[in-house]
């Protein structure tokens, strides 16, 4: 079972910084999972639509200029990267999931990609592009038959894993609430890897890699590599946040 570092290491330093993905690098994780917004011309690379968790200013990160965006800091301490520079950052070192939480021109997003390919030592199997909006997926993959897209789901469907497939995704990413044994054995036979988000307690890591899921997204990879590999993690359990 892979371990994606949800937001980076999250629950290390501040989320969907460049300081958390270093700390995800530190730790040898298969991939980083980060959030992309397009914003005043410009990919940035953020969770929330609105700004007050992140960087206890008022409003909505939409509503703001590219600048005024360079001037915050997360937890007021680390700058909100743009998606070059991240992948700059990453520079090829890990595979890299780039959930798409905002209608981003599909152009403008290849544009990066491309960049990333020719600039930061990445291949193109290393990238993964995904959403809960799966029309910017089609879309997307309409324009590029050759990315590799991941489906996600709040749910389990009524027709299991059909939606990733019907999508040409691949991979489907599933709520830890609601995986049954059943949607990972569809999921396989469809062809998809099956990831799970947010993967944090020790029980459920285990009862997952049990279950055979191909991967999960959790915010403390170092304590989830552990659990996986049968080590002891007592006085280590990470405090939960999503």
């Amino acid at each position: 079972m892979i371990l994606w570092a949800h937001r980076g290491a999250s629950y290390e330093a501040p989320e969907n910084t460049l300081a958390a993905f270093s700390r995800a690098m530190d730790s040898g994780v298969h991939g980083i999972e980060l959030d992309v917004y397009a914003i005043d011309g410009e990919r940035f690379v953020f969770h929330d639509r609105y700004l007050e968790r992140l960087t206890a200013t008022p409003g909505r990160l939409k509503d703001l200029t590219a600048e005024q965006i360079r001037h915050l800091k997360v937890f007021g301490q680390q700058s909100i990267p743009t998606l070059r520079e991240a992948l700059a950052h990453i520079n090829g070192h890990c595979h890299v999931n780039i959930e798409l939480k905002g209608d981003v021109p599909t152009k403008e997003l290849l544009l990066d990609v491309d960049y990333a390919l020719q600039n930061s030592n990445f291949k193109p199997e290393q990238l993964l592009v995904s959403s809960f909006n799966h029309h910017w997926l089609q879309r997307l993959k309409k324009r590029r038959p050759s990315i590799k897209i991941g489906a996600l789901s709040a749910s389990c469907p009524l027709s299991y894993c059909y939606f990733a497939e019907e999508l040409k995704a691949f991979s489907a990413h599933f709520a830890v609430d609601f995986v049954t044994p059943e949607l990972v054995a569809d999921g396989h036979r469809r062809g998809l890897q099956v990831y799970v988000y947010t993967v944090d307690g020790q029980h459920d890591i285990e009862e997952l890699h049990a279950m055979g899921v191909d991967g999960i997204f959790t915010n403390h990879p170092s304590y989830a590599h552990n659990v996986v590999a049968g080590l002891t993690t007592a006085g280590n359990e990470p405090i939960l946040h999503y």
